[in-house]
């Protein structure tokens, strides 16, 4: 197995007195996360840098109750959840072993602040809708939209962390982002002089009219 890379001083001033919770994540992906499909074999040594503190980052934007489409391996909804603490999130994620992995996460370190749902995004059905969708190297924006913007309450708010191809993905979406009535559709640059310039967190925001 790679060597997991050390803790970057970056992770204290991002998760504060959470860092232990922090902590006990990352050393469980790297302890199952390869083993379990979560993570590939490279991940290990850009494992802090690359994943937990990319998602943590962002973790001031959120607010109310949040879902997480494809969580996958948690990336970022129990990062985010171990950040904001004052923060409800649903993670939606389909494939029934990631569900387990998400399951098992939430009760050992104690996440009241999660749900875990296993389903597709397109079958979730809440009428009273999300006040933030977030999702994280799931598919390109115009594919991504369809599965998230029905989700979000009306004035709600999309954000979603994408690589560095956002800005042409935006391009590349607006019939979507026509049809579903987003807004002040942007792109924002997190962590600039907290992470390595190679592992700066790109999100694309966007209002969400019903």
């Amino acid at each position: 197995m790679s060597d997991v890379e050390v803790e970057p001083s970056a992770a204290t001033e991002l998760f504060g007195e959470r860092i232990d919770l922090a902590r006990r994540f990352t050393a469980a992906l790297a302890d199952q996360g390869e083993e379990r499909g979560l993570i590939g074999p490279l991940e290990l040594p850009r494992l802090w840098t690359r994943h937990i503190l990319n998602s943590a980052i962002a973790a001031p934007l959120f607010h109310g109750s949040v879902a997480d489409i494809g969580s996958g391996a948690g990336l970022p909804g129990i990062v985010l959840a171990i950040a904001r603490p004052d923060v409800q999130f649903t993670l939606i994620e389909p494939m029934e072993r990631r569900v387990a992995w998400l399951m098992e996460q939430k009760i050992d370190l104690g996440l009241e602040n999660v749900e875990v749902l296993r389903a597709r995004a397109e079958d979730v059905h809440r009428p009273e809708g999300f006040d933030v969708v977030t999702a994280r190297a799931v598919s390109a924006l115009r594919t991504l939209l369809p599965w998230t913007a029905p989700l979000v309450r009306d004035g709600g708010e999309l954000i979603l962390l994408k690589g560095i191809n956002a800005s042409n993905e935006i391009d590349a979406a607006q019939k979507q982002i026509k049809k579903y009535r987003l807004s002040d559709v942007r792109v924002e640059v997190l962590g600039e002089g907290v992470l390595p310039a190679a592992e700066v967190t790109r999100v694309v925001r966007a209002l969400v009219r019903a």
